[in-house]
């Protein structure tokens, strides 16, 4: 990552992390969206010129605390066209147009555009592809014996579903 323009000063004026590998990859964003990234997003000294496509603004629905279905995200980065619809979404960063079904759960991981985590799906330090559709019940990162016969695994920890992986109900 190259600052344009840095002068030098501060923590993010020379930036660089190596994310050669899934899990540093995985590792790097996790950083991102934690309480104090060593590089931050917000610094309006630093503004970020990007693309970003014409989605409508991320919103969470469902309140029901008591019955357990109720859309919240916490230490987590969402875009534009994001619906958390009656899920819990921790430390994780949701690209656009993710959508997370009731009671479903993503902890500590990255979900590419257009992912769709089923109702009481439950995903643990995963990087999900785009377009992929996690099956309703189906858990991904708490099994990694079982996981690593599905998905690439690396040896250390974070998982990866690629458009390759063999789950009945993926959506290419």
């Amino acid at each position: 990552m190259y600052r344009y323009g840095a002068a030098g000063k501060g923590k993010d004026a020379s930036y660089w992390r190596d994310i050669g590998t899934i899990d540093a990859y995985w590792r790097a964003n996790m950083d991102l969206a934690s309480v104090s990234p060593i590089f931050n997003l917000y610094d309006r000294n630093w503004p970020i010129r990007t693309y970003e496509g014409q989605y409508p603004p991320a919103k969470t629905v469902f309140a029901d605390e008591e019955k357990g279905r109720a859309g919240k995200a916490l230490d987590s980065i969402m875009c534009s066209g994001v619906i958390i619809s009656g899920g819990k979404v921790t430390k994780s960063i949701l690209s656009p147009g993710v959508r997370v079904n009731s009671y479903a759960e993503v902890d500590e991981s990255i979900l590419f555009h257009n992912v769709v985590i089923g109702m009481r799906a439950k995903v643990k330090k995963a990087i999900i592809d785009k377009g992929v559709r996690v099956p309703d019940g189906m858990k991904i990162g708490y099994d990694l014996e079982n996981d690593r016969k599905s998905f690439m695994y690396p040896k250390k920890g974070c998982g990866d579903t690629e458009r390759r992986s063999p789950i009945n109900g993926i959506k290419w």
